[in-house]
């Protein structure tokens, strides 16, 4: 999840039919990373098993960052991960700064493993408490990110080399880790989990920006890619889902239904250096996610949580647990309420995103200056 920068386009790759987005992004990929962010809110307020199904939120981000990851390798590998990896700490600190402190004050004492709240190369350590857990659960997506990053310049020339063979190594490995193939100690193994269940996707988003997939026969990916997504369902229900199990607990479930689900995704993909007429309405909403989607995506738990034990308190009053006790049970309130905290986090915290870009801080980048000021000199 990189911070928002205006898409420009060059000329189409070759055996291309659109054009590619500089910097491997367009307003497709925006609407994209939006729609992602807002269903891994919905999904870990209400839990609904079928969410990742409707839209795989996880293997959409990192099929859109692996594009991105092998756009910028055109420069140096060191330059690029150095620029990924300070994009991506300073947020992790602010994070880590207030959790730490809270948990100190609640009597944790850190150990060796603190150092991964600095540098999340493995799982940083939280108290056992409800809350902890819920601001440290979302920290894995950052290790795994980290480790694409740095696994990406190999990864780039291994799919140069040998396209379908480095696609298909990620599923493999998740094959081998669900059946015991391997024993790995819980931190690396973890590490392991993450990349073998979204490296597919991670590596199919490098295809897209390497013109791999533009090569291929137009009717492949819609013929394939159905097969790839039901070869993942049947998997899940095997290992019991919809009976208590989720499917982002089938690892290798998950990582066909993404790989299936991201496959048409990008083969549909339109090019979009302006929105539609239809989605123009929602441009400073998707500017604004696209620019904060690390604030949003390390916060939202922490909102959720606290958005929950604030409509809570509404069962305290009398007239509203007498006559609209439907309302207090429902949902739409609580995520309202998350989203509104998630908007503070963003004007409390958001400014470590620019920072970490290195760009002048910004309260609420939705794009409304810039789109003023050419207004202006139209």
């Amino acid at each position: 999840m990189t911070p928002y920068t205006a898409p420009q386009t060059v000329p189409p790759q070759s055996g291309g039919t659109s054009p590619v987005p500089a910097g491997g992004r367009d307003r497709y990929f925006d609407l994209l990373r939006a729609i992602a962010l807002f269903r891994v809110v919905l999904y870990h307020l209400v839990g609904w098993a079928w969410l990742p199904l409707v839209f795989p939120s996880m293997g959409v981000m990192f099929a859109l960052a692996g594009s991105l990851m092998a756009r910028s390798l055109a420069r140096p590998a060191f330059q690029v991960i150095r620029g990924r990896v300070r994009r991506l700490l300073p947020p992790l600190w602010v994070l880590g700064a207030a959790g730490i402190t809270a948990m100190l004050v609640e009597g944790w004492r850190p150990g060796p493993s603190a150092v991964f709240w600095l540098l999340p190369l493995s799982d940083p350590p939280f108290l056992a408490a409800g809350w902890a857990g819920d601001l440290a659960e979302p920290l894995w997506y950052l290790r795994a990110y980290l480790w694409f990053v740095l696994l990406s310049p190999l990864l780039l020339r291994c799919l140069r080399k040998l396209p379908w063979a480095t696609l298909a190594a990620p599923l493999a490995l998740s094959f081998g880790l669900a059946a015991g193939y391997l024993s790995m100690p819980e931190r690396i193994d973890s590490a392991l989990t993450d990349f073998s269940t979204f490296g597919a996707c991670w590596i199919l988003g490098m295809a897209r920006q390497e013109g791999i997939l533009a090569r291929l026969p137009r009717y492949l990916v819609p013929s394939v890619a159905p097969f790839v997504m039901l070869a993942g369902i049947w998997w899940a229900r095997r290992d019991g889902f919809g009976s208590g199990a989720e499917l982002d607990g089938i690892p290798p479930a998950d990582a066909l239904w993404s790989l299936g689900a991201v496959m048409m995704l990008l083969h549909f993909s339109p090019s979009w250096q302006s929105w539609p007429p239809k989605l123009r309405q929602w441009d400073s909403v998707i500017t604004l996610l696209n620019a904060r989607a690390v604030t949003v995506y390390l916060w939202h738990n922490v909102c959720i949580l606290g958005a929950a034990a604030l409509w809570d308190v509404m069962w305290d009053v009398d007239l509203l647990a007498e006559h609209v006790p439907w309302l207090l049970e429902s949902w739409v309130p609580v995520l309202l309420l998350a989203w509104a905290l998630i908007a503070g986090c963003i004007l409390v915290f958001g400014w470590a995103e620019d920072l970490a870009a290195k760009r002048r801080p910004r309260l609420w980048p939705n794009g409304e200056p810039r789109r003023r000021s050419r207004s202006h000199t139209a």
